[in-house]
């Protein structure tokens, strides 16, 4: 081939870079606690962490510009008789956040204006703690998350081990509704209106909710494995993102429709690797990209969206392992630079490193085309008309253009998502028909026609070369080792798991599920497809005949697998074709040679024959 396929997209060089080591945050003491939530929380301005505290449940919140080595004694937020297990700040009002404790309270925090992590003292020089503004009763049971409506004010919603999800008017402290589940729910994210909740729970379920109903719109087996699962609404579309476990222990990547989850996840799984570390999910709806950080592994992988499919960017790579993560909004990056996510991870549970995402480009003009309008700190709906049923297309949004001029800000309401966005053209040269043809199913075999002694005419079939190569053993080696070299390229090692849940001394009597808002008849055993009928497939300048067959552990209930590596990546694909036709060079040569040697034995045999 005379080069390689890449997929046009403006993300395909986006980079993550650490701080220097004076700009960390260090002497963190975060909490020991197994429980499964992201730890640390951030709105851009202050840094909340899970602290590890005596007495009772804390948590400490850092202002970012605080950087450095904290003090051994530094202000809590206390309060809680228990652990404290997750944290949200209020998306409208900056001094506000809420937590979830092992207590079953959800507190409500203001805080202070004056306030600093270094130095918040009193008149004889104590470090003084905060205590909460209220509290909101209601759970039987540990709190374990807690998150913020994206567009109604004082909204919150707050999931529990009694298996429910409850919203909350925060300033009343009225607990406006109640979504009941079968099990403990592992995690939940808001539609881009606000009107719909996705929710995940133990029982391997998938479950869309509208909430002011307390009806089940949507519902599906989401993935088979154990361990716990993640699920995040993909910004303004009716699409979401899971991440979870195979039956063999896979770390997956879902795609679902949110509101015809029951047809199962659009068009099977991605396999990401075999660590052992759950996979938490961020999505950047401005930019389309999809991080995934790892617990207990320091790698941040990032994924493009587009057309319902997820494309690999490249993966930020690190030997410290993160056990909490979180990002800023959207509006709080560093527009000058390019910078398209700021976010803090947690290390070895004593300092948060600060890592930021770039796009490459030294132009120093505003780029408009990476930065569309960001969610606003201002709420679109207070709580009373999003109770009334009242509804906005999603948040107010902010001019990023405002915040790189740094002239007064423009705001204005969202937009429904009507039609799915274009793929991105350029001049880049398309895939070959094979190319496409790998990337719509592995494992259809990639058919070449070979140069070096089959006619253009015929497409290679494993048959034909069998026929063409019958006495040659070298043939059966070469494509051996081709099929090593590929299988070598999608190993990953294992990292060790950090992350667990508390043991549950016992559950509760199972709930009733109301019924879902639309009738769906269970889904018949899905019976194996017939095998598709093998077609030649051109491709030049060609080399030989390989099939990709899915490994056991990637497929899927419909027969499809999804991997990361060569489905996803046409750069790898361009490789291993590369890769093939010097296969078919050493064959060729192997060839020649037999052909010399077997030239060379006839004279010899006609010598003999003259002599005698």
């Amino acid at each position: 081939m005379s080069g390689k396929f890449v997929r046009a997209s403006k993300y395909r060089h986006v980079f993550g870079q650490s701080v220097k080591k004076e700009l960390q945050y260090e002497n963190i003491k975060v909490t020991n606690n197994a429980w499964d939530s992201n730890i640390i929380k951030t709105n851009g301005k202050f840094i909340s962490v899970n602290w590890n505290a005596s007495g009772g449940g804390a948590f400490a919140v850092i202002p970012v510009e605080e950087v450095g080595k904290c003090p051994d004694q530094v202000p809590l937020f206390r309060g809680h008789s228990a652990q404290v297990l997750d944290t949200d700040f209020d998306p409208f009002n900056d001094h506000r956040l809420a937590s979830g404790s092992d207590d079953s309270k959800i507190g409500i925090w203001e805080i202070p204006e004056n306030y600093s992590f270094h130095n918040y003292l009193d008149e004889e020089g104590e470090v003084l703690d905060i205590e909460p503004i209220k509290k909101l009763s209601g759970h039987t049971r540990k709190v374990g998350h807690v998150l913020f409506h994206p567009v109604a004010q004082d909204v919150l919603a707050s999931s529990s081990l009694d298996y429910t999800v409850k919203l909350w008017n925060v300033e009343t402290g009225e607990n406006l509704f109640t979504l009941k589940h079968p099990d403990m729910v592992t995690s939940m994210s808001f539609s881009w209106d606000g009107n719909y909740l996705a929710t995940v729970a133990r029982d391997k379920k998938l479950r869309v909710w509208d909430i002011r109903k307390e009806e089940i719109v949507s519902e599906g087996q989401a993935h088979a494995g154990a361990k716990n699962q993640r699920v995040i609404w993909l910004g303004n579309s009716d699409r979401l993102a899971t991440t979870g476990f195979s039956k063999l222990s896979d770390r997956q990547i879902g795609i679902w429709d949110a509101f015809n989850l029951e047809k199962g996840d659009l068009g099977g799984f991605y396999t990401v690797d075999q660590s052992s570390g759950i996979l938490m999910p961020f999505y950047d709806d401005g930019n389309k990209i999809l991080y995934l950080a790892g617990k207990g592994d320091g790698n941040i992988r990032y994924y493009e969206f587009q057309n319902d499919e997820l494309f690999e960017l490249s993966e930020y790579q690190s030997t410290d392992p993160q056990r909490g993560f979180a990002i800023a909004p959207k509006r709080m990056v560093n527009v000058r630079e390019n910078e398209v996510l700021k976010c803090f991870k947690t290390v070895v549970d004593h300092y948060i490193e600060p890592v930021s995402f770039y796009v490459p480009r030294r132009s120093e003009e505003f780029q408009e085309d990476i930065y569309p309008d960001a969610p606003s700190g201002k709420p679109a709906l207070k709580a009373e008309e999003w109770l009334s049923e009242k509804s906005v297309d999603g948040p107010i949004l902010v001019s990023m253009r405002d915040v790189y001029d740094g002239s007064e800000l423009t705001f204005h309401a969202s937009k429904k998502a009507t039609e799915k966005e274009p793929s991105v053209k350029s001049s880049t040269p398309s895939p070959s028909p094979a190319a496409k043809e790998v990337k719509k199913q592995t494992k259809e075999p990639l058919q070449v026609e070979s140069p070096v002694s089959v006619p253009k005419s015929l497409s290679l079939k494993p048959s034909t070369i069998k026929q063409t190569f019958k006495h040659d053993e070298s043939v059966d080696k070469l494509l051996q080792r081709s099929t090593e070299f590929d299988n070598a390229n999608d190993a990953e090692d294992p990292s060790k798991d950090t992350s667990g849940w508390d043991e549950e001394d016992e559950k509760p009597a199972p709930v009733q599920l109301p019924t879902p808002k639309k009738e769906t008849q269970a889904k018949p055993p899905v019976s194996p497809s017939p095998k598709a009928e093998e077609k030649p497939i051109p491709i030049e300048p060609a080399s030989i005949t390989t099939s990709t067959t899915p490994k056991p552990d990637t497929m899927q209930p419909n027969g499809t697998t999804k991997s990361l590596g060569l489905k996803q990546s046409v750069e790898k694909l361009s490789n291993l074709v590369i890769t093939l036709e010097a296969v078919v060079e050493k064959l060729a040569a192997s060839n020649l040679e037999k052909d010399d040697r077997l030239r060379k034995l006839e004279l010899k045999i006609e010598q003999l024959v003259d002599m005698k």
